[in-house]
């Protein structure tokens, strides 16, 4: 295989484990406080980051090295905060619903790249992120009766991911990948540290079983997904967590009962659609940039 296709096959076996990753979640925290569940989650993280960092060229102390130690830190902080969101999300709203929405994501990258990161974003991406947003609500379907305010949780979650997204964008100027990883997962596990013991809950015998693979498929999906993005582009990989979308929208439906309505899969092929788009311009505004000084407007 040529190192597209296995980065690609990489990109599809991590997004899968995650959305296996996801269904786990939702069990667990149904029964358990999500911070709890996060917190384990992270120490394993945590762990696997040291791990990958003491054997990183230079290792732990130049991994560990940020340029930007602040921005890093609070990278950490954020994605550990909105993944006990999401967890929360997961088992009160529901997986469907949670994920449809998060796949707005990308929309909501392009809206806080400006104010933050300063780049130029033209009509036709402004005009997918409208259309875009028209296609959560229809997929929150606020004008309907029984109205759940609920749904406000995963819009929280999705916007908080965006901005990690923007500022991991921001600290790739000044650190590496490598540090970038090691700060997500070690920052992370010491912040929850301080909140999850308040939370410690008795877990049946069974349900460990459950963390334990919660843990493993944590480590083995971050572990593909940098080897995906050592083979490709992040604009190549990017388009591929929606199948992570449909997958979990899959397991929502067949495994926890939850219901799919035509407004939830009209709203969600418009925001994959919109979100597709985006990706596609920010790709084309990459290639233009290696050619052209400066950038136009896109």
């Amino acid at each position: 295989m040529t190192p597209r296709t296995t980065g690609l096959l990489f990109a599809l076996l991590a997004v899968s484990i995650f959305a296996v990753q996801d269904g786990i979640s939702k069990h667990l925290g149904s029964a358990y406080p999500p911070i709890f569940i996060t917190m384990i989650r992270y120490w394993a993280f945590a762990g696997f980051a040291l791990f990958l960092a003491s054997r990183a060229t230079g290792g732990l102390k130049q991994t560990a090295g940020a340029n930007r130690p602040l921005l890093q830190i609070s990278r950490g902080v954020l994605l550990v905060s909105q993944i006990v969101i999401s967890v929360f999300a997961f088992s009160r709203v529901g997986l469907a619903q949670s994920h449809t929405i998060f796949a707005a994501a990308p929309l909501v990258v392009a809206c806080l790249s400006v104010p933050i990161l300063g780049e130029k974003v033209g009509w036709r991406r402004w005009t997918a992120i409208g259309v875009g947003f028209i296609g959560i609500l229809l997929i929150i379907n606020p004008l309907h009766a029984n109205f759940d305010l609920k749904i406000i949780i995963p819009m929280i979650s999705t916007t908080m991911f965006a901005l990690y997204s923007v500022l991991t964008r921001l600290g790739s100027r000044s650190d590496t990948s490598d540090t970038a990883f090691f700060y997500t997962g070690v920052a992370g596990a010491v912040a929850i540290t301080f909140i999850g013991p308040f939370y410690w809950s008795h877990i049946t015998f069974s349900d460990w079983f459950w963390m334990i693979i919660l843990c493993i498929t944590g480590m083995s999906g971050h572990y593909l997904l940098i080897r995906a993005y050592s083979m490709l582009d992040a604009v190549a990989v990017q388009p591929i967590f929606y199948v992570q979308t449909v997958l979990v929208c899959l397991i929502g439906v067949f495994i926890f009962n939850e219901v799919m309505t035509l407004n939830m899969i009209a709203g969600s092929i418009i925001v994959i659609s919109a979100g597709g788009f985006t990706l596609w311009r920010e790709s084309r505004l990459g290639k233009k940039l290696a050619q052209v000084d400066p950038p136009a407007s896109v």
